[in-house]
């Protein structure tokens, strides 16, 4: 029982932490401020301790939840992606009128979900983290209720989430049919042994288990609903949309298919080499033609999913550890730049176009650099993380033999640059100036985007500590 106890530790922390804001807020007077983030900020960086006092230990807590390095690694990416996003919250949660108590439990109760997706080994209670996580930010995207836009892009995300679980869901069923049961070593087992002839039945668990997967990661065809949710949804809450609910993603989608589908590589290789190939393009293609920064950022999302795919697609050590690599240079890199955004707007003025932007090195200087650092790493420019994730990543695919995927991923790479930079030129190189206030960036919000930015630098000059944990993490499940 104690094991059992030591296992869900961490998720447990960030659950209790959100259950202690759902009742400050409930015995909360009118009017009355609490500060209910920093119930937040404790519990997931108890949840960060918990992590890291438990690597290099294994237990297998009530069956199904395993803490092994793996689990463990995306405990840390995931609360670390939590905790800033309630650091940046400090200000433009206020401004954009949110009701800082179901903010803040949402939050938590989306990266508990998160957490528990990556450290189950069943597919049923993957299932239910992904709702978990799902239903905490279908509402947060909508939690701006005076925003039509917001509640147009709140229902369009749930109705396609909807559709998107019910596709995994058919896919479980299928895979029980085949191994009798939802574990995912058992059902390694039991198609390991049919790998050569595989059944009808097989190959739509497959399939069916890779679209509930591809939905949330917002690989193409089903990256419809990512322009419309990250547009409508308050800024913050796009940015933790765009990085934890991907990196939990990647995460359950590794530990099934490198752990429970390993057998039928051979089938689901050139299907997701060509969804990959197809996400690189779109992302970045269309993301060229976008003037709302939001939109524009949907896009990169979807640029980057097709990026990460290729190191899954790989399958060899490089390309798994990559993954997590690349999770952690997305992650702090992705939430920086909407953490300055998200600054920036006020409540009649969403400061998301890119003519917004004009002159703000001249208003703002430190937000103007801070910006130029994450839009540099977003586009891989050394010496910043996210030049290090994609060398990894590309480096992964060419000794996998992968030639053409590299390829591709270089050139919409190099295009995407031109999204980036377009930025970078509006706030240094024009002589107009965004009309309006900018307003002033309270010491915590400020303190959360330079944590961002020391790892962005920090792990882009010395990358090898953290790729060695990377390495070590995923070798645990295998």
């Amino acid at each position: 029982m104690r094991q059992d106890f030591v296992a869900v530790a961490p998720v447990l922390i960030v659950t209790l932490s959100a259950c202690a804001v759902l009742i400050s807020e409930a015995f909360r007077r009118p009017h009355e401020q609490l500060p209910q983030g920093w119930f937040g900020v404790i519990g997931l960086v108890g949840a960060i301790a918990a992590s890291v006092m438990q690597w290099g230990l294994e237990h297998v807590g009530f069956g199904v939840i395993v803490l092994d390095n793996f689990s463990l690694f995306l405990n840390v990416t995931v609360c670390a992606i939590g905790l800033l996003t309630i650091l940046m919250s400090w200000g433009p949660a206020e401004r954009d009128h949110l009701p800082t108590g179901e903010y803040h439990a949402l939050l938590l109760f989306s990266v508990a979900g998160m957490m528990l997706m990556g450290s189950t080994r069943d597919l049923l209670v993957i299932f239910i983290a992904l709702e978990i996580m799902s239903l905490g930010v279908y509402v947060m995207t909508g939690l701006k209720r005076a925003s039509e836009q917001g509640a147009e892009a709140s229902f369009k995300y749930f109705v396609l989430g909807a559709f998107s679980s019910a596709f995994f869901l058919y896919g479980i069923a299928f895979a029980f049919a085949v191994a009798g049961t939802t574990r995912i070593d058992e059902l390694g087992n039991q198609i390991s042994g049919a790998s050569n002839d595989p059944s009808i039945t097989i190959i739509l668990a497959m399939v069916l288990l890779l679209v509930g997967f591809a939905f949330k990661i917002s690989a193409v065809p089903f990256h419809m609903w990512t322009p419309d949710a990250y547009q409508g949804a308050p800024t913050l809450v796009t940015g933790f949309m765009s990085t934890g609910v991907k990196a939990a993603a990647f995460a359950a989608f590794v530990r099934v298919f490198l752990s429970a589908l390993p057998a039928l590589e051979a089938q689901w290789t050139p299907v997701l080499s060509a969804i990959a190939g197809i996400t690189m393009l779109v992302g970045t293609i269309v993301g060229v033609a976008q003037s709302n920064v939001k939109r524009m950022l949907a896009y990169s999302s979807i640029a980057h999913a097709g990026y990460l795919l290729i190191g899954l697609i790989a399958a060899n050590s490089a390309g798994k550890a990559a993954v997590l690599f690349y999770l952690v240079s997305y992650g702090v890199t992705n939430l920086g730049a909407f953490g300055v955004l998200a600054a920036l707007t006020t409540a009649d003025r969403p400061h998301d176009d890119v003519r917004d932007f004009a002159g703000l090195w001249q208003d703002r200087p430190g937000l103007a650099a801070l910006l130029t650092v994450f839009l540099l790493s977003l586009g891989g420019f050394p010496p910043t993380i996210g030049f290090v994730a994609k060398w990894y990543i590309f480096n992964a695919a060419l000794q996998k033999g992968l030639v053409a995927l590299a390829v591709l991923g270089v050139l919409t790479s190099v295009i995407s640059v031109f999204f980036y930079l377009r930025i970078v030129v509006m706030m240094y190189m024009t002589d107009e100036r965004a009309p309006g206030h900018r307003p002033a960036v309270p010491a915590v919000a400020l303190a959360g985007m330079l944590i961002a930015l020391v790892a962005v630098f920090y792990f882009g000059i010395l990358p090898g500590s953290l790729l060695t944990v990377a390495a070590d993490s995923v070798a645990s499940i295998f």
